[in-house]
């Protein structure tokens, strides 16, 4: 049977940037993601419902993350999801994440903060991650990470 795993997020970083880097030089950093969502509820009233995902990026894409991002900045995120586990003191732990593998900043530099707003104008969003000719830093390195430049196939040097 055929499986599809894929992640399309829009929302607000809940903190700053932390990038680091792996012992092999490659970038990464996990973020949190605030999303929000709007619905009524049996009575008809509006309720706001916030969901909070950790994401991490990788490579070039982690560094124009921690260039022109911070806390409250929206961005879309295209990913997979991951399932981490491990052990601890005895008690067996897991982790449900988002790897990315496309990321899309949604406000210009320096317009962080807020919570969206409208605006016309002729902005033009900053673009990273696997496009035809995009900057993806890993193009020609397979070695590197997976198909889509997104995370390296090992975990064992992750600094945090």
């Amino acid at each position: 049977m055929a499986s599809f795993n894929r992640v399309i997020l829009v929302g607000n970083l809940t903190r700053d940037i932390d990038l680091k880097y792996t012992g092999g030089g490659m970038a990464v950093t996990e973020i949190g993601l605030a999303v929000n969502d709007r619905r009524k509820n049996q009575q008809g009233e509006w309720i706001e419902e916030t969901t909070f995902v950790d994401v991490t990026l990788w490579g070039r894409t982690a560094e124009v993350a921690g260039e022109y991002l911070s806390k409250g900045s929206p961005v879309l995120i295209e990913g997979r999801l991951k399932l981490d586990t491990w052990e601890k003191d005895g008690q067996k732990r897991s982790k449900l994440h988002v790897t990315c593998e496309r990321m899309q900043m949604l406000s210009g530099r320096g317009e962080g903060g807020g919570g969206g707003g409208g605006g016309g104008g002729a902005r033009r969003p900053a673009r990273t991650g696997g496009g035809a000719g995009g900057g993806n830093s890993n193009q020609g390195n397979r070695g590197g990470g997976d198909e889509y430049g997104g995370a390296p196939a090992y975990d064992d040097d992750i600094p945090f």
